[in-house]
């Protein structure tokens, strides 16, 4: 499978994705923890069927010390009893907060209140930028069908 286009070669996709990274960054100095964000990224990106993304982010996790029993579960967190409550409740709202078009009502007061109790305020708001931020991406790559499973740890900066 190829790329579409050359979208992380081109001019001025260079310019836009300068303000995705602006954007990343901010948000992997938050005080969200590193394993939170990553988990997300992971999360969103199989929802969303992602393979450049799931690929990338699953790397850079194991690369950050993430085990690879609690990358395989991630798919299946629910059933799983190796994440935290606070990761959980992260994870719910990252599904919810990626399949907005799927569920009536967007995102229940009830995964809202459970993030709440877990998390301060800017973490909140980190929590929601990572989860539009990843989904931006997803849909970048997925709609140019950038195929998966060469990335490098660290290959974009």
């Amino acid at each position: 499978m190829d790329a579409r286009l050359n979208y992380y070669g081109n001019g001025l996709a260079a310019k836009v994705l300068k303000h995705f990274y602006s954007v990343s960054k901010v948000l992997s100095d938050s005080t969200l923890p590193t394993a939170i964000q990553h988990l997300v990224e992971i999360r969103a990106s199989q929802i969303n069927g992602c393979g450049f993304c799931t690929d990338m982010h699953t790397k850079d996790a194991a690369h950050a010390g993430e085990t690879s029993v609690r990358l395989n579960l991630v798919a299946a967190w629910r059933e799983a009893t190796v994440f935290t409550e606070a990761e959980r409740a992260a994870l719910e709202l990252a599904e919810q907060g990626t399949r907005i078009a799927d569920a009536a009502g967007g995102v229940t007061d009830e995964a809202w209140a459970s993030a709440a109790k877990h998390f301060d305020e800017d973490q909140l708001v980190a929590l929601i930028s990572l989860i539009a931020v990843i989904n931006s991406y997803n849909r970048i790559n997925i709609i140019n069908q950038e195929p998966a499973g060469s990335y490098q740890v660290g290959q974009f900066g």
